[in-house]
């Protein structure tokens, strides 16, 4: 009955069109009406206690950093460098979408700001070379998911405080799965592009490379900075973002001088617009994580999925689905807060590594953001670009799948995952 009252109230508040974050208030108020509990005070306490956290005092800055990386010229210079290096290979210019990808995803952490800044910058020329204009949508909403997934995640940072996991070692564990989501993308494109008869731009002789690297070379020294600061404890992933926004903004206006001071007060107000509304959704989540763990929701859990217990593969098989079907309804944010405190317990108790779940769990959660009817990422892609909802989500099937089979193989081999992310710990 709990848990009817639990997925009952959230789903009618959402139903009836109630922002999600106040949609988990009413939840949280629900449940403990049903459990003779109700007390406004201790609803505001927990909501305060949702965001009194010191981990996730990165969210802003690693979103501040994001704001920054594509106001202040490092985003377009990624991009350069990226077409000087794979630019002239055919179907060359998807290539660089992902090089540029991965390489921002190591900047910034967030999804939607990088599939924006790509769309932006690449989406025109593909079209102009003669590409597909859904299929390059497509690819560049599905290359800006890697961003929560290769560090500096948000991801990581919500799911790492909301499960009680390290942070540090959720970074240095996503290092390898994010590029492996790249290579399934750089072999879908390559699968679908190669009947093409479109002309890349000419290959950049070695001048022209070193150029367009020494003009990236600032952006490209800040991912070297937080990874091996993390993996040498020089700083913590909080500490990291801070590291990563003030180095944004140090470039941005005193080497590349793309920002003065006064440029600088909307990227301000942008970033803590958006921060707001993710903090809000934490604070919010907190009073049901609270009453969940009151009214013992993961032991009844735990005890509806006892017979998958004995085999973690699965349990994980399970959890994946559940996951996938919930993110074709809510954002990353909210379902990293609604599972985690439910679904952590089954994997302590069937022995799964907390890490490994979690890296799983946010790619999960990230291929849900271009996963229709909501897909976060595919409405950014379909506003920036100025192109219809349904073309991006057409265009986006191939590179989805290709990026749920890594995760699926994942699932089937965990070493995939832990073995790369002990050497990196």
């Amino acid at each position: 009955m709990t848990i009817t009252i639990f997925l009952g109230s959230m789903l009618a508040a959402m139903a009836l069109g109630v922002p999600i974050a106040f949609s988990l208030l009413l939840c949280g108020a629900a449940l403990m009406w049903h459990m003779n509990m109700f007390d406004a005070q201790i609803l505001a306490q927990n909501v305060m206690e949702g965001a009194n956290s010191f981990p996730l005092l990165a969210v802003p800055f690693f979103m501040l950093a994001g704001e920054v990386m594509n106001a202040g010229g490092l985003s377009r210079r990624i991009v350069n460098f990226a077409m000087a290096l794979v630019g002239h290979i055919k179907g060359g210019l998807g290539y660089v979408t992902i090089v540029a990808a991965v390489i921002m995803a190591s900047l910034s952490g967030s999804a939607v700001a990088d599939a924006a800044a790509l769309t932006a910058l690449l989406l025109p020329m593909m079209v102009a070379a003669g590409h597909d204009r859904a299929r390059s949508a497509g690819l560049i909403a599905s290359a800006g998911i890697i961003a929560p997934i290769i560090p500096p995640s948000i991801g990581f940072v919500i799911f790492g405080v909301a499960g009680g996991v390290s942070i540090s070692k959720l970074f240095m564990a996503g290092i390898f799965p994010g590029l492996m989501l790249a290579a399934s993308l750089w072999f879908t494109w390559w699968w679908l592009v190669r009947k093409e008869l479109v002309m890349p731009p000419p290959r950049k002789n070695a001048q022209e490379v070193m150029a367009a690297f020494r003009d990236a070379t600032w952006a490209l020294v800040l991912p070297f900075i937080i990874v091996f600061g993390l993996k040498f404890g020089v700083f913590t992933p909080t500490e990291a973002a801070v590291v990563a926004a003030v180095y944004a903004l140090f470039i941005s206006v005193f080497v590349y001088k793309e920002l003065n001071f006064k440029k600088l007060v909307p990227l301000f107000v942008s970033a803590a617009t958006t921060c707001a509304v993710v903090m809000f959704l934490v604070a919010a989540a907190m009073v049901s994580a609270w009453l969940i763990t009151v009214a013992n929701l993961p032991a009844q859990v735990v005890a509806l999925l006892q017979p998958l217990l004995d085999s973690p593969r699965l349990l994980m098989l399970a959890i994946m689905v559940l996951t996938m079907v919930v993110g074709t309804a809510l954002d990353m944010t909210p379902t990293i807060l609604l599972l985690t405190p439910v679904l952590m317990p089954v994997v302590k108790a069937a022995g799964i590594d907390p890490v490994y779940f979690g890296v799983l769990f946010i790619i999960n959660n990230a291929i849900g953001l271009i996963t229709p009817p909501v897909g976060t990422v595919l409405n950014a892609v379909a506003g920036v670009g100025k192109i219809g909802m349904d073309e991006v989500t057409k265009g986006v099937i191939p590179f989805m799948i290709a990026q749920f089979a890594i995760m699926f193989l994942m699932v089937a081999f965990p070493a995939i995952v832990m073995v790369p992310a002990r050497w990196f710990y």
